[in-house]
């Protein structure tokens, strides 16, 4: 099984061939070892004539309310305008609206108070309703096309971790709950990213070393000890991280608990540095559902 199997972005058909689900395949000039794979760009099937009668029979829809849409799947405007999209100013570290501008290295009180062993954290928009669709659909209804929707907001809300960036890790899903999932949401929005930015991919760099109860509905501190030493660095995969700087990719940023866990996992393994990028970020008044 390759790194791109084990991270459940391909899967083999009956032909002896690999689809690849968001465009990743190996180079051979980096090395399939340390699970790092060049991500030129993404390939899914090509049936355009196929593809345009399909549209003017079956037209587009809004990723979300499934409103028709006139030009590619997308939101419509009323999605859109929903969603709460992040923009300055924010706190320079943790990536968290401020009622106000605090200058271009501004800090919030949560980031001096408990600062993060990660350098910088981003994300697209806010957990709301909206957002929470497009993450449900994309983890837990196989809406594999919402991935480069999602991981182009991200870049964008991104753009300096991303150009800065040397390598793009997904955060990873243990192997028994990617058995029963079939595929990481994490490992795809990293994919996709990292196929818009012609960056290196290492998909299996990071492994989840144990089994840990599901996040959701625990407290700040439960969540912090379900992940405390639950990641770690493959060893094959140690060279690629050394002296790097890491992108590290998740769909929403909650408490901070697992890109912390494996922010540390990757710092162990000598990373010169790591950022965060997710979808979204719960507010902290947010009373959703992860």
């Amino acid at each position: 099984m390759t790194a791109a199997e084990m991270a459940g972005l391909a899967m083999p058909v009956a032909n002896g061939e690999t689809t690849w689900a968001n465009g990743i395949r190996e180079d051979p000039r980096l090395g399939a070892a340390g699970g790092l794979y060049k991500v030129t760009r993404l390939r899914f099937p090509r049936f355009r004539p196929l593809k345009v009668l399909l549209d003017l029979a079956l037209p587009p829809v809004c990723f979300v309310c499934d409103l028709p849409l006139g030009g590619a799947a997308g939101l419509c405007m009323r999605c859109w305008a929903k969603l709460s999209w992040i923009e300055k100013p924010y706190c320079a570290r943790l990536g968290t609206p401020l009622a106000y501008d605090l200058g271009e290295d501004g800090l919030s009180a949560q980031a001096i108070a408990d600062p993060p062993p990660f350098d910088r954290a981003r994300a697209a928009c806010l957990h709301d309703d909206i957002s929470r669709e497009l993450v449900h659909g994309l983890k837990y209804r196989d809406r594999l096309e919402l991935g480069p929707a999602m991981a182009g907001w991200m870049a964008r809300a991104g753009a300096d971790l991303v150009s800065q960036a040397d390598l793009i890790v997904p955060v990873p899903l243990h192997r028994a709950r990617l058995w029963s999932r079939r595929f990481n949401q994490a490992a795809v929005l990293a994919g996709a990213i990292a196929a818009r930015a012609d960056k290196q991919a290492a998909l299996a760099a990071l492994v989840r070393i144990r089994a840990t109860p599901r996040q959701v509905g625990l407290a700040r501190d439960d969540r912090q000890k379900n992940v405390r030493g639950a990641f770690a660095v493959a060893g094959e995969a140690r060279s690629a991280i050394e002296g790097r700087r890491i992108l590290l990719v998740d769909d929403v940023y909650t408490t901070g608990a697992t890109v912390k866990a494996c922010t540390r996992a990757l710092l162990r393994a000598r990373a010169a540095s790591v950022d965060v990028l997710t979808f979204a970020r719960v507010a902290s008044s947010s009373g959703l559902p992860i």
